[in-house]
């Protein structure tokens, strides 16, 4: 079997920045072991194996795996993904559902003449108690933090949109460009508070960039991710739901960059739907670019 076999870098329109996530567009035959290899040699946070459909609620079904295990959910790999199913088919602007790991949801692909961005609706925002004490503790010391980088008004809450992760948002931009994590410690506590991944962020307000973040999640394979759709839009319910940022109209809308500690710098757009204080619909979007694409034969 031949198998179509792409690389993309999301959330830029520049090669070599961004998030690179591999896809697969054409995965119907690829067996769970094949996908994990596949994604093991590209070596990518993600890759994005494309299915048909199986039923008529949803109009194509996505698979994501690290270099060590599948996940329910991928933001990036998402904007590639349906980047690549765009371009391949010279689609319009319009509607898509998909069926992934966090559930059956929406996808806009948008057209502007030759390029595409792509917005994704993410699961149902879902908040864990903030954590305290020796496991809050725990998590600032192998991030390389101390209680006072921490700000006051950021409690350290795990936030999923479909796939979880830690929120801690530190008051320096200088201090989160500086970080070197204990990843082996990160990923031990994962095993403990059953959360893989930590997403440090600050608030810019006076920027171009509400937030400026760093997300590790060693336990998956990941040692840092340079930009997370997964991070971005638990983030944006995060911020909702602590009254860090003000909606306007009933939605908070927001630009995220990330990945500049790692010389591969994108941007997230946030918009967060809020009903009586409350964050309901999560959307994030991007844009993305194929740096090369292949034919694997299998």
């Amino acid at each position: 079997m031949e198998y179509r076999l792409y690389q993309v870098d999301a959330f830029t329109t520049e090669r070599f920045a961004g998030n690179p996530a591999g896809v697969v567009p054409n995965a119907d035959g690829l067996s769970d072991d094949q996908m994990q290899e596949i994604a093991r040699e590209l070596n990518n946070s993600e890759t994005a194996f494309i299915y048909k459909p199986r039923h008529a609620d949803h109009d194509v079904r996505i698979r994501f795996f690290t270099p060590t295990t599948e996940v329910p959910s991928c933001g990036h790999a998402t904007i590639a993904a349906h980047h690549v199913r765009a371009v391949e088919n010279a689609l319009p602007t319009c509607k898509v559902v998909q069926k992934i790991g966090a559930g059956i949801l929406p996808v806009e692909v948008v057209r502007n003449d030759t390029s595409y961005q792509i917005v994704m609706t993410q699961a149902e925002p879902a908040f864990q108690q903030p954590l305290s004490g020796r496991q809050r503790d725990r998590i600032l010391q192998a991030l390389g933090l101390d209680v006072g980088d921490v700000r006051g008004d950021c409690p350290v809450q795990i936030v999923s949109t479909g796939h979880s992760k830690v929120m801690v948002g530190i008051r320096a931009l200088d201090k989160l460009h500086s970080l070197q994590p204990d990843l082996p410690k990160l990923a031990e506590i994962s095993r403990r508070i059953r959360c893989n991944g930590y997403y440090v962020f600050v608030l810019t307000p006076t920027d171009e960039y509400l937030v400026h973040g760093r997300m590790f999640a060693p336990a998956i394979g990941i040692a840092e991710d340079p930009v997370t759709g997964n991070a971005n839009g638990p983030l944006g319910a995060y911020l909702v739901c602590h009254r860090l940022a003000s909606p306007a109209h009933g939605t908070l809308v927001f630009r995220a960059r990330q990945g500049e500690a790692m010389g591969r710098p994108g941007v997230v757009e946030v918009s967060i739907d809020v009903e009586g204080g409350l964050p309901k619909t999560v959307r994030v979007a991007g844009q993305a670019v194929i740096v090369y694409q292949s034919v694997l034969e299998l």
